[in-house]
Formats: C-alpha cells, structure tokens, sequence
C-alpha cells in the first residue's frame, strides 16, 4: 500500500475516484495525461486493494470499459481475530494518512484545503458514551447526503476506552483516573 501512494498521480488519481467512480479515459481527462500512461498506476491501486472495479460499461462495437471506484472496506465482525481487527486499523490509518497527505501536498501547490486534527481523552460514563455516540451518528446522518453540494470530506472519528469498563455492578478500581 505504501509503494502504491508513493507517486503523486496515484493520489491524484484517488482524489478523482473519490469524487465518483471513473474509467481510465474520464481519469486521464482529470490528470491531463494519454490513458495508456494510466494503466499502470491504476494496477498498482488496485493490487494494493485501494480500488476496484465498480462496473463495466458498455462501448461501441461490443467493447466495454472498466470504470474504477475506491474499494470499500467494511470493519471486521465482532468476533474477528485481533490480527484481522489490527489489518483493517492499519488499512484504515494508511488511507487516513494518504487523505492527510494529499491534502498537505495540495495546500503547498497554492490550493485551498481544510484539515483538523483533534486528539484528547474525556472522561465519559456509560450514559455518557452512549450520548456522544448518538450525536456522532446525528452528524453523520445530517451531512452524509451524497447528493447535497459541496467538497468531499473525509471525517474519521474513533472512540476507544483506554482502559476497561467497570460492570454495572462493580465498583470502578483505584488508579483509572491517568489515561495513560
């Protein structure tokens, strides 16, 4: 995956995708380059597992098209391995990195991208995680229309106990107050 975003028109050719799924000549006509100088690129994405094939269109005389799209990846079920769970972060933390990177690359060649970065530790009950996880759903919901204007915009948000969860029963042990 590291090899396949470490060339600027890989990227370049992500951001495209992201937008909508795309053929090689509609990415060509996106990057300014002849499509056969695509092809390659496109390979090493998709090997890298960071797109697919969306469709197959239909040309003229019989031929069809292949139309890429980013791959979709799902989080592993509840009763995944530790090693499976580790694969999808990492997959999930080298795509959030790429995204940041772009963006970064993009802001120094003069044009306008937003990145925020937030990291902390809030001390939350059980009736409080349950109300925060709410609203993050609320928000999804309000601006996940893929149909509205505006700027595609990656949000990443992870909550994770940095230590375990007393029972509903137990009283909560001594030294939990440091997040380290």
């Amino acid at each position: 995956m590291h090899k396949a975003l470490a060339d600027r028109l890989r990227i370049r050719l992500l951001e495209a995708m992201w937008e909508m799924p795309r053929s090689a000549r509609e990415l060509a006509d996106c990057v300014g380059l002849p499509v056969d100088r695509l092809y390659y690129h496109l390979g090493q994405l998709e090997r890298a597992g960071l797109i697919e094939i969306a469709e197959y269109r239909p040309l003229a005389r019989g031929k069809v098209e292949r139309v890429y799209a980013p791959a979709v990846t799902e989080p592993p079920a509840d009763g995944a391995t530790p090693e499976e769970q580790a694969a999808f972060l990492g997959s999930m933390l080298d795509a959030t990195r790429a995204d940041i990177n772009a963006a970064y690359q993009a802001r120094q060649a003069g044009r306008r991208r937003e990145v925020d970065l937030h990291r902390g530790a809030l001390r939350l009950t059980d009736e409080a995680l349950a109300e925060l996880r709410g609203r993050i759903e609320e928000l999804a919901s309000r601006f996940g229309n893929h149909d509205a204007p505006g700027v595609w915009t990656r949000v990443v948000i992870t909550v994770v106990d940095l230590h375990d969860r007393p029972s509903s029963n137990t009283p909560s042990p001594g030294g939990q107050d440091d997040p380290c």
